[in-house]
């Protein structure tokens, strides 16, 4: 008992240390993410203003559009929408009113519906978070799988299709995609619904539009892993103990594949956020992307820049998520000796 004492006692200190190597790592991660998430914030914010103060075109009659309809707006209203939008007449004093605000937590108030931002968009970014999570777990879904079967038989049926169809998956833009799975999977075979959550089919054919170019490029990350795995002199030491394969992916293999399929993922959000504003726009979702399109053509200003500060912040918190649990997951990442 004495011997093993003392190996415990030597041990406890390693520990220990790398126990709080991880949590100044987390905290050096959530520093970073919080320091990106300010410009990020001040850069999107400024940006998207001056883009719709660039925009021709009469702000108020596009003002007076969205909110009473084309049809029923005329030249009184666009006028009286103009005397209201007076104080906003200089773009430094709006933004300026804009950034004070923003320091205090406020967005502001719509243009169109006088609304708080904040509350506004709130439904919004959980109609965009719903799709975006069923777009991962779909993409994974079939990632793993066919990334697997790819890797342990390179040059097969399985890897060879996989290489088809993240070539084609890859080059489809998002709404071309979404319109061949209106064709198919609801007017042709009508399995879900097109734009009517109502019906059953919540937000799975928009998820799906989003899941399968991300599941055919993440089936490749993963096969290439999965062969560097099995190449390695630890796959080959586990090979040696003869444990059973399952088990040797499960103790040996899973975290060393898994690391550069969530690196690939974090690089990949910001196609995600591009696809979710396309999607929802081409399925007349609710959600951020939705918001910002209506946005923009109502021109209303504090919309568009709290809907893209939070597909900014969404962003910034995707990736801290990401790097967090691959600190995780790989020791070496805590002491900087992998980027």
């Amino acid at each position: 008992m004495a011997p093993a004492r003392g190996v415990l006692t030597r041990l406890a200190p390693s520990v220990g240390g790398a126990r709080l190597r991880l949590i100044l790592a987390l905290l050096r991660q959530v520093l970073k993410a919080t320091a990106t998430a300010v410009w990020v914030g001040l850069v999107v914010g400024v940006l998207s203003f001056l883009a719709l103060r660039a925009l021709p075109g009469d702000d108020a009659y596009r003002v007076a559009a969205a909110r009473y309809g084309h049809d029923l707006v005329d030249g009184h209203a666009a006028a009286a929408v103009r005397a209201e939008l007076a104080g906003d007449a200089a773009p430094g004093a709006a933004l300026w009113r804009w950034l004070c605000g923003l320091a205090q937590g406020e967005l502001g108030v719509s243009r169109v519906n006088a609304e708080p931002v904040a509350a506004l968009l709130a439904h919004e970014a959980a109609a965009s978070l719903s799709l975006a999570g069923a777009a991962l777990a779909l993409a994974l879904l079939g990632a793993v799988p066919l990334g697997l079967a790819s890797g342990l038989r390179p040059g097969g049926a399985v890897d060879r299709l996989s290489l088809a169809l993240a070539a084609v998956l890859r080059a489809v833009p998002p709404f071309v995609l979404g319109l061949l799975l209106m064709l198919l999977m609801s007017v042709q075979a009508g399995v879900l619904p097109v734009a009517d959550p109502s019906q059953g089919g919540g937000p799975w054919l928009p998820a799906l539009t989003l899941a399968l170019p991300l599941a055919a490029g993440a089936a490749r990350v993963l096969r290439e892993t999965v062969l560097t795995v099995a190449a390695s002199p630890a796959w080959a030491f586990a090979c040696s103990k003869g444990l059973p394969a399952p088990v040797r992916w499960w103790r040996h293999g899973l975290r060393v594949a898994v690391a550069p399929l969530l690196s690939w993922l974090g690089v990949q959000a910001v196609l995600l956020v591009e696809g979710v504003v396309v999607v929802e726009s081409l399925f007349a979702r609710p959600g951020l992307g939705h918001a910002l399109v209506h946005a923009i053509f109502g021109r209303d200003v504090p919309v568009l820049q709290g809907a893209a500060l939070a597909l900014g912040g969404g962003l910034v918190l995707f990736n801290l998520l990401l790097e967090s649990a691959l600190l995780l997951l790989d020791p070496r990442r805590r002491d900087g000796e992998v980027g």
